[in-house]
Order: C-alpha cells, then sequence, then structure tokens
C-alpha cells in the first residue's frame, strides 16, 4: 500500500475515532433549538474567502460528529463582486440541497452588502436568530431587526495587521463557528489547517490563519439563541406563462442595446477605495491613462476626480500615481 493510502487511512481512523468520543459527549443535538438542522448563510465579496469560510466551518462540523454540507453561489466572478455560501450542520443525513432561504446564523463579511438591495443579507434570517457582521467597532445594528442578535468584529482590521490582506476566511468561519455554541475550538484550527493547506499557503501564512481563527474564536461570544418557534418557511409556487420571443425582438431589447451596463453601477464591489489628494495631485494624468475603467477625469482645477458610483477598487491608481496622491481607505457605503 502507498504511504499516501496509509496517511488517508490513518486520518480516516482519527477523524471517526474524535467523531465517536464528540458524539458521547453531545448526545442531544438534533432535539434542540436548533432541530432539526442549523443552517448558516454567509455574506461576502469576492476575495475576500466566502467559499472557504463555510467549508472550514462545514469540514469542523464533520470533524465534531456532525454531518456537514456547504455550497457557494458566485455572481459576477471577479475580486469585490457579492457571493454567498451555505453550510448545513446536522446529527442526521441532509437531503436538503440549494440556496438557504431561512438561515438560523447569517455571516456578512462586508458591511456594505447591508445595504446592497442586490445582496440583502438579512432576508429570510428566522426570529431570534444570530447576525455576525464583520465591521469597524461602533457600527450600529440596522434598524427593525430587534428581535435577532447581532454580533459585530472588526475581521478586515485584523486581518490586515496579522496577515497583512483583507483575505477573512478563517475568522469568518471561526465566528460562525462559535456562534453555533456546537464546534469545538480544536476542530476549528484544524479544519482551517487542513483546507487551507490545499490552497498550498505557505507555512508562516497557514499559521498566522490559525492564529487569527484563534484570536477571533475566543473573542467572539456564544449567544443563547432560540429559533425553533419560526418552523420553516412555506412557499407558493407561482407558474409563469411562457411566450417565444424571436431574434428580431431580441436585438430591440436592453440586453442588446450598447452601453447598457451604465444601468448597473459596480462601485459597491469595493473593499477599499482610492482618495485623491487633492493638495498633492499636478493632474500629471497617469492615473487616468491606467484605470481600466475609465472611473477618473480632471475637474476644473485641474484635480483628478474618481467616479465612485463605478470604481471597483482595483487601486492600480495608486500603485501607478507617481506623487503618492493616492491612498487607500476602507469602503464603509454602498455606491449601486
Amino acid at each position: 500500500m502507498a504511504n499516501s493510502q496509509i496517511n488517508s487511512f490513518i486520518l480516516y481512523l482519527k477523524i471517526r475515532a474524535k467523531a465517536y468520543i464528540y458524539k458521547t459527549r453531545h448526545p442531544s443535538f438534533g432535539c434542540g433549538v436548533w432541530s432539526p438542522m442549523l443552517k448558516i448563510r454567509f455574506h461576502g465579496r469576492g476575495g475576500q474567502g466566502v467559499k472557504t469560510s463555510s467549508r472550514i466551518l462545514g469540514r469542523a462540523a464533520f470533524l465534531d460528529g456532525f454531518v456537514a454540507q456547504d455550497s457557494p453561489i458566485y455572481g459576477a466572478e471577479r475580486r469585490g463582486a457579492p457571493v454567498i455560501s451555505f453550510t448545513r450542520i446536522s446529527k442526521t443525513p441532509i437531503t436538503e440541497r440549494g440556496f438557504i432561504f431561512d438561515p438560523d446564523i447569517v455571516i456578512v463579511m462586508d458591511e456594505t452588502l447591508l445595504n446592497d438591495w442586490l445582496a440583502r443579507p438579512l432576508d429570510g434570517v428566522k426570529k431570534g436568530g444570530a447576525v455576525f457582521v464583520n465591521a469597524q467597532p461602533g457600527f450600529p445594528p440596522p434598524e427593525g431587526h430587534d428581535d435577532k442578535f447581532f454580533i459585530t468584529y472588526d475581521l478586515t482590521g485584523r486581518a490586515l495587521e496579522i496577515l497583512g490582506k483583507p483575505i477573512i476566511s478563517s475568522p469568518s468561519a471561526a465566528a460562525a463557528a462559535k456562534i453555533t455554541g456546537l464546534i469545538t475550538k480544536s476542530s476549528v484550527l484544524e479544519a482551517t489547517a487542513d483546507e487551507l493547506a490545499e490552497l498550498d499557503l505557505k507555512d508562516e501564512l497557514l499559521e498566522k490563519n490559525i492564529q487569527l481563527a484563534a484570536e477571533v474564536y475566543d473573542a467572539i461570544p456564544s449567544p443563547v439563541i432560540n429559533t425553533e418557534e419560526s418552523g420553516s418557511i412555506t412557499r407558493e409556487i407561482s407558474p409563469l406563462d411562457y411566450e417565444p420571443v424571436t431574434y428580431e425582438e431580441v436585438i430591440h431589447l436592453d440586453i442588446a442595446n450598447l452601453g447598457n451596463s451604465a444601468l448597473r453601477r459596480t462601485g459597491n464591489w469595493r473593499i477599499f477605495k482610492p482618495v485623491v489628494d487633492p493638495e498633492k495631485c499636478t493632474g500629471c494624468m497617469v492615473c487616468i491613462i491606467y484605470c481600466p475603467d475609465s472611473c477618473i477625469t480632471l475637474n476644473e482645477n485641474n484635480k483628478a476626480v474618481i467616479d465612485y458610483d463605478n470604481c471597483k477598487g482595483c487601486m492600480i491608481c495608486l500603485r501607478e500615481c507617481p506623487l503618492r496622491a493616492i491612498s487607500s481607505v476602507r469602503e464603509v457605503r454602498v455606491y449601486a
């Protein structure tokens, strides 16, 4: 038998042994407030590690003896675009698939998504459920959601300090795990190491991710949440009357018109935005030349002005500015 097969078999035995121990210590799961299944929905942006977060959480739950399922949904496949991922945790086989419409827990990895009319991360959250928001200190909970438990923590700030990058997959998974009140810290750290190792991260960066996940797990409270009375959501299926459309009709629709991208602004794809210092800017136009989306112009004072409705936050202008007149500032609102 090859060494890789032996190692895989040993890992399997370790996982099964750990799962058995956990089940004997937690025999009541499945008949409590989360019965019969715990549903977690992650909302973030491309590049933050949304899919990886749900995978880490699912693997951690599996290591603790539960049945787990995770899956993502992508919008525009680019950095900064809204992304959703789902994790289901149960003691029994999971037969449900697809979108989670009624989550017990929602993890919002970018606070600007709360005001995004397309993302709508708070839709369907059960009464008594928990919402975690990656936000800076002093962030006020959204109005009209007093029946939910809100938790905030500046994951991006800590990620920049520890990792040097705004990638928050490991701390988001750790926060979700702690909020469930079911998943152990050791399993979260083990799952983080396993999932990130598959991405070929360098040992130093892997250790820093584990450090960050451990810190967040310890800092996040484990609230007493009861969504048992919410029950399942009943939805009506409405039949659609389909009328065939010919090619001649399609070419007259907005989808085929030139310049229709202006109808959907992409300024809300940013995690950080470029800010021009007018005192340093000389109007050299280097940023205008390099901007891939033509979002920079000169005003009447010959100073660079950024169109935040459409700037995607690629930061090419910041890197190319010869006078360092552009800085990076964390985004806190929606431009869409």
